[in-house]
């Protein structure tokens, strides 16, 4: 039987631009049929596309010479319009399966907007188009569990039925996720094998209604690795409650902790419900654990001892049923010996520990996250912006302090600030951490090819834009920061916006 392809065309299509540097990659019609075979395919064109479709047409009559291609236009006004969406696929169709007796139809959902999507499920299900959906993963997403290409079953109507093209997929007989889907869904990225050895444990200890005890760095996801441990534990239809210690004056922690009855202190104008009774059958997260003081920390212990709660005010106990995950950036080895945390409260939340890596202990990992960092912020953005491998480079270079959130915000503010769509090593906003009293101390040394006029550059650059960033964007401002002529401060700016134009680097 003749394999026939329906999809929209999209502005990925036929090839678009990578984060790093100009690679140019294929889209998602060319990505999935260099993985499937068919023999005719028909684009779906709107006026928004017209010229993605030309191109796409051009590039898989160049690559498949056998194959079949026919562009067909959809004069939609809205390409948000599911009735418009609706009415033209309907109109073209019943040619189309006409033209293509004995065939099998498969349809891509990857390209075109999440209205067009819809339609083609709608059409699917319904039984109007005999056809198979398809969808290509974007490549960040694609695991060894998670392939490229994911087939869905509508034809039972009831409930979809999901299986992959290339690795069937092991479906629990309880419906439990696998770690990786919950990696995917979380978006925890890195594939070192410091920060796999950790996912491994904590997927190990989720199961288990023990505590958990979380180490690691400012900065390095612990509340990230809390709700990965929560969503495997067979609790994740339930709450997911996260308490900053640090962040609750001392003389309430126990009031937000176990809750109070209304009068139990002056302000106690009504009942409040404590955090452990809010996350009841579910996971309490408490962020910054060696900061809870010394009387609060006895009540939690015997929380944990008893599983029972009382509340301001109240007279009696009343059970609950919560799973404790904490973290703490601090060593609490040392604050237990200076009297600062209970000892057995210690071991009580020690049960089962896991260390997070600093992100200069994983430093391969650096530019998987920052390239996912980018996508993120380029979907804010009118224009998008890359990195180019120099960017990347430097980026895994440096030691970041603040760890996964330092690097985060480096990328945004980075991104937010550069005129140019590609950013360059000195286009990157790193703010070192103050580590000397004299500046001049941070210069480096010279050496064989040492330029001193790219230094100057490259410093008279950065100095414009932290100035820029911290006037927010105010040309004068920043002008009267660096002593210099808001003049000059424009005149940068605007050969910053011509270097992007024409695709000079900036100096």
């Amino acid at each position: 039987m003749t394999e026939v392809l329906l999809t929209f065309t999209g502005f990925h299509d036929p090839y678009f631009r990578g984060n790093v540097n100009d690679d140019e990659l294929p889209g998602p019609i060319l990505s999935l049929m260099s993985h499937r075979r068919f023999e005719r395919v028909y684009l779906f064109d709107t006026p928004a596309t017209s010229l993605h479709t030309e191109r796409t047409k051009q590039a898989i009559e160049k690559l498949y010479r056998d194959i079949q291609v026919s562009s067909v236009v959809i004069p939609l006004n809205d390409p948000t319009s599911y009735e418009q969406i609706l009415s033209g696929v309907r109109s073209l169709l019943p040619g189309i399966i006409q033209d293509c007796e004995d065939a099998n139809f498969s349809i891509s959902v990857a390209s075109g907007t999440p209205q067009m999507h819809s339609c083609w499920l709608l059409l699917s299900a319904s039984g109007e188009i005999p056809a198979r959906i398809i969808n290509i993963r974007p490549p960040q997403f694609v695991t060894k569990d998670h392939p490229l290409i994911k087939e869905v079953d509508l034809s039972d109507r009831v409930f979809p039925r999901v299986r992959s093209d290339i690795i069937p997929m092991q479906i629990d007989d309880k419906d439990q996720p696998s770690p990786e889907d919950v990696q995917l869904r979380l978006g925890i990225v890195g594939d070192h094998p410091a920060i796999l050895e950790v996912l491994e444990t904590s997927s190990l200890l989720a199961p288990s209604q023990s505590p958990v005890l979380i180490l690691g760095e400012t900065g390095t996801g612990k509340e990230l690795l809390a709700r990965y441990i929560h969503e495997l534990s067979g609790r994740a239809k339930s709450p997911f409650i996260a308490v900053n210690c640090a962040a609750i004056p001392e003389d309430l922690v126990e009031s937000i902790l176990f809750g109070h009855r209304k009068g139990a202190f002056t302000g106690a104008l009504k009942d409040q419900t404590g955090k452990f009774d809010a996350a009841n059958g579910g996971t309490l997260f408490l962020d910054e654990i060696g900061e809870l003081p010394m009387p609060s920390q006895a009540k939690l212990l015997r929380v944990l001892q008893d599983g029972q709660v009382e509340s301001l005010g109240d007279q009696k106990t009343h059970p609950v049923d919560v799973r404790l995950i904490s973290a703490t950036n601090r060593d609490l080895r040392k604050l237990v010996k200076t009297g600062k945390f209970r000892n057995d409260l210690y071991y009580r939340l020690n049960v089962g520990e896991v260390v997070l890596p600093s992100l200069r202990e994983r430093r391969s990992d650096i530019p998987k996250i920052a390239l996912r960092t980018l996508d993120q912020v380029n979907q804010s953005l009118k224009r998008p912006k890359r990195l180019t491998s120099e960017a990347l480079s430097r980026l895994q270079s440096h030691n970041w302090e603040g760890n996964i959130r330092d690097l985060q915000n480096v990328i945004e503010r980075s991104v937010r600030l550069c005129r140019a769509d590609v950013l360059d090593a000195d286009d990157l906003l790193i703010t070192e951490p103050i580590t000397y009293s004299d500046p001049l101390d941070a210069l480096p040394d010279p050496y064989e090819g040492f330029s001193l006029e790219s230094f100057l550059g490259s410093a008279r650059k950065q100095m414009i834009l932290r100035a820029l960033e911290i006037s927010d964007g105010n040309q004068s401002r920043a002008a009267r920061l660096l002593g210099i002529s808001p003049q000059a401060v424009h005149k940068f700016l605007h050969k910053s916006e011509e270097d992007s134009s024409t695709g000079v680097e900036n100096a």
